[in-house]
């Protein structure tokens, strides 16, 4: 029995017409600006949470960009050459630009973020959490934060770029290096993040399992994203000649298993506050009980699980282009929504007021539009794949022999080589 080659079935269909598509960043960047604006001058607080849930859902996809590329060099994997390059583009849209697309979270934080505004020696929660719960920590704690993520992406993509122009074993190695300590760093950030940017927004609640939730979150849609992203390069042939070894299998089997993973951490974290039934805890769900919320909560459950999980669980669904495309698109929209079911609740906690949907959308479009243009300039002033990366042959399904292998084969005379 032969399996199907998904980079075989790909070459055979026409490439995709993008020409009407070129000019959707700028529209969007356009459109959402004016309405960002628009929203602002209305309301500053519900502009500052629209913003808040936007950032953050763009956040997770640079995240997971950058956690692909770590995990990459950690594992030395052959089959996920082809990706790297475009993940190592999302992870470097960390900084500058979403370090900048966070500055109106700094100015608006005290609408934002409640806590700005007590007094911690009166109030024995926020006291706790003294100096981090404060205006200059809030403020230090954000930039050593960008700090980390611009030191790492700026170093990973410094490296890789420098590859393709030498080929020495040194940047192959110190992007190993920087993958080594990168890795543990990203883990403390992205639960400094979550922590002081979302779960801060109701500061009286305690969560310990709060940064692998995040993390779930982050490594989800990143590599639904990856697919997506694969899945069109792939038909344009852009990447048709590194793509042998079926990346397409391999993400999508890291889709499902995220899949379980975030649910794992959701349901896990609700287990343990629910059983304990602390009102200084439980608030927290039973906030979102109360109107919409109810419904975005069994959304994200049959939705953001349940759904994933049967759809994914066939091997040949995940070399299914057709399938794939709208699995990744729902998976974007689920983390849109786990986000601002975090996020929305804390302004309006009977219900999401559908009159502001515009605002939301507009932040979305402003900084869709802003990102997408980035990337797809970085994309385009640079090699499509790294072209001189170790593991590039064995992602060509080239069979190249080891010196081990070379050894084996070696006529001998007299017992000798």
């Amino acid at each position: 029995m032969t399996t199907m080659n998904p980079s075989d079935e790909s070459n055979q269909l026409p490439p995709l017409d993008l020409s009407g598509w070129q000019r959707l960043p700028g529209i969007l960047l356009v459109v959402g600006a004016v309405l960002s604006v628009i929203g602002l001058v209305k309301s500053p607080a519900e502009f500052g949470y629209a913003w808040l849930t936007a950032f953050m859902f763009y956040l997770t996809i640079a995240l997971g960009g950058l956690f692909l590329v770590m995990i990459h060099h950690l594992t030395d994997a052959g089959w996920s050459v082809g990706i790297r390059r475009f993940c190592e583009h999302l992870g470097a849209l960390l900084f500058p630009w979403l370090a900048i697309l966070f500055v109106p979270v700094l100015v608006l934080a005290p609408k934002v973020y409640t806590w700005m505004t007590l007094n911690p020696q009166n109030n024995r929660a926020l006291s706790a959490k003294w100096p981090l719960f404060t205006w200059p920590g809030f403020i230090v704690a954000s930039l050593a934060i960008f700090g980390v993520w611009w030191l790492l992406s700026s170093r990973l993509r410094y490296w890789s770029l420098k590859q393709d122009e030498s080929g020495d074993a040194l940047c192959t190695c110190r992007m190993r290096f920087h993958s080594g300590w990168g890795i543990l760093a990203f883990a403390a950030t992205i639960t400094l993040a979550s922590v002081l940017w979302m779960k801060s927004l109701q500061y009286q609640w305690a969560s310990t399992i709060y940064g692998m939730y995040f993390f779930g979150s982050c490594a989800f849609v990143g590599v639904a994203t990856a697919y997506l992203i694969t899945m069109i390069l792939q038909r344009q042939g852009v990447l048709s000649g590194v793509l042998r070894d079926s990346p397409f299998y391999y993400l999508g089997t890291l889709l499902f298993a995220f899949t379980l993973l975030y649910s794992y951490f959701g349901f896990a974290q609700y287990f343990v506050v629910w059983n304990g039934n602390i009102p200084d805890e439980n608030f927290w769900y039973l906030i979102r009980e109360n109107g919409s919320w109810w419904c975005l909560d069994m959304l994200i459950i049959f939705g953001h699980f349940l759904l994933p999980f049967l759809v994914l669980l066939p091997i040949c669904v995940k070399f299914n282009f057709k399938v794939m495309f709208w699995v990744c698109l729902w998976a974007w929209a689920m983390n849109f929504a786990d986000l601002a079911f975090n996020i929305l609740p804390v302004e309006h906690p009977h219900g999401y007021p559908f009159k502001w949907l515009w605002l939301q959308f507009g932040c979305l479009a402003f900084m869709g539009g802003l990102l997408a243009r980035v990337f797809i300039s970085n994309f385009n002033a640079h090699a499509p794949f790294p072209k001189r990366d170790p593991r590039l042959l064995e992602a060509m399904g080239v069979k190249y022999e080891t010196p081990e292998e070379i050894a084996a084969t070696t006529p001998t005379l007299g017992g000798h080589p």
